[in-house]
């Protein structure tokens, strides 16, 4: 019997303790609040996030572009035009005759709000006949880092009619044609076309 009475008095003892206790470093313990871990500060408000840079958006280019040609006295022809696309973009002129689809190229870039490509043509030079003019935006993968920024990495930014997608799926580009017909007798034809008359 006492040792059942000690067996109790010691749990009854052993009770009001652990109701009365603190933590191992003596402090008291508090109303069931969270304590902040000692000697880690928590980050001001405003520097817990980065603050979001603002993007502005680019507005589409509605590309425009405007080319004329020039016969040599060699019968060579030359190609010069004008473009609202940045410089340093990278531009391919085709010239192609329109009775055997031969064809002649040259790349070439924007400067200055302009560019120039030539001579197009044999040594022997351009017979009398009917010719194409096509002055093509080579694909945004390829053009400068510069330029991929005004018209987006797939040509996303590109606008107006000239636009079409890029035979190879590689975005947008760009596509501008222009007939000319080259001989001292041109026929007649109801046609925008340029004629270039030989001397």
């Amino acid at each position: 019997m006492k040792t059942r009475r000690r067996l109790v008095y010691a749990g009854g003892i052993m009770l009001l303790l652990a109701g009365c206790g603190g933590d191992d470093n003596g402090d008291e313990a508090t109303n069931g609040a969270l304590q902040e871990p000692q000697g880690v500060e928590a980050p001001p408000p405003d520097e817990a996030e980065p603050p979001v840079a603002e993007v502005a958006p680019v507005d589409p280019l509605e590309v425009e572009v405007e080319a004329s040609a020039s016969l040599r006295p060699d019968r060579r022809l030359m190609v010069e035009g004008e473009t609202n696309l940045p410089d340093g973009a990278l531009l391919r002129i085709v010239v192609e005759r329109e009775l055997s689809g031969v064809r002649w190229q040259s790349r070439t870039s924007v400067q200055q709000g302009g560019f120039n490509a030539g001579p197009f043509g044999p040594g022997s030079g351009l017979p009398d006949g009917g010719y194409t003019i096509n002055v093509l935006l080579t694909e945004a993968n390829v053009q400068p880092a510069g330029v991929r920024e005004r018209i987006g990495e797939q040509g996303q930014y590109l606008a107006g009619p000239l636009v079409q997608t890029s035979r190879h799926g590689l975005g947008q580009t760009i596509a501008y044609s222009h007939r000319l017909l080259i001989g001292s007798e041109p026929r007649r034809t109801s046609d925008r076309v340029e004629v270039l008359q030989v001397d």
